[in-house]
């Protein structure tokens, strides 16, 4: 994983700060070398404990975060930081690729799934994908700051969700998701594009939107396996189906 010098790619990044946390120094030395190359400020720790030390001290907006670790697995730290109401965009690294091995990392709670070995450019630009999108909410207008549909209420700017009244408990990115789909009632959009609009992604793998509409399905659906407000549309992919006021 050689440096490279597309610098043109990088030039939009400010002085975030990114927590990469790998026990691997031919990894985890060359990602931040990267990360601090685009403009971010990048920090390395090598180990699940100390990870969770640094996180809760310094506040990082992003954390790529290895799955094996010492002292404490990477999965067992990001059920901590998500136990914690931690909005922290989570990238998962590791080594193991199958299928359900990047599912139980979305399940606890990852944004996105990188295996091993991977390019630490196309790493970086991920991070830069969470980052604007954070910056623009997926594309969704912040003007009225509250919209309604059916009988779920977001209000973008406290970045909260209500459900018949009663406040939602959701992540960073169920909110980015169910804001999105409430403001655009009635309108299918396939996972691809939801990747590209919500997520900020041009790229990535869909089952990361399968699973965040499960998760905010358990969340909103009287029942979930019959749910009546984030709708599928086969060969296509999902609505919502309330209509905004």
């Amino acid at each position: 994983m050689a440096l490279g010098s597309d610098r043109k790619i990088y030039s939009r990044a400010v002085a975030t700060r990114v927590l990469v946390v790998d026990d691997d120094p031919t990894v985890s030395n060359v990602v931040s070398a990267y990360l601090t190359k685009a403009g971010y400020d990048a920090r390395v720790v090598a180990d699940g404990v100390l990870a969770l030390e640094v996180w809760q001290q310094w506040k990082p907006s992003v954390v790529v975060l290895d799955v094996m670790l010492p002292g404490l697995s990477g999965l067992d730290v990001l059920r901590r930081m998500r136990a914690a109401d931690d909005s922290a965009a989570v990238i998962m690294l590791s080594a193991r690729g199958e299928e359900e091995d990047r599912l139980v990392g979305l399940e606890v709670g990852a944004d996105d799934y990188v295996v091993k070995p991977f390019s630490p450019r196309e790493l970086t630009l991920r991070v830069q994908a969470m980052l604007r999108r954070e910056e623009r909410l997926g594309g969704v207008d912040l003007t009225p700051t509250k919209l309604t549909a059916g009988p779920i209420t977001v209000d973008t700017a406290a970045r909260s969700a209500y459900l018949s009244g009663a406040e939602l408990s959701l992540t960073h990115r169920e909110f980015d998701l169910l804001a999105f789909l409430a403001a655009h009632p009635g309108k299918a959009y396939t996972k691809a594009e939801l990747l590209r609009r919500v997520w900020g992604w041009d790229f990535g793998d869909s089952s990361t939107v399968t699973v965040h509409v499960r998760r905010l399905r358990e969340k909103i659906e009287v029942d979930p396996s019959d749910p009546q407000l984030v709708l599928t549309v086969p060969r296509t992919g999902y609505r919502f189906a309330g209509v905004a006021e």
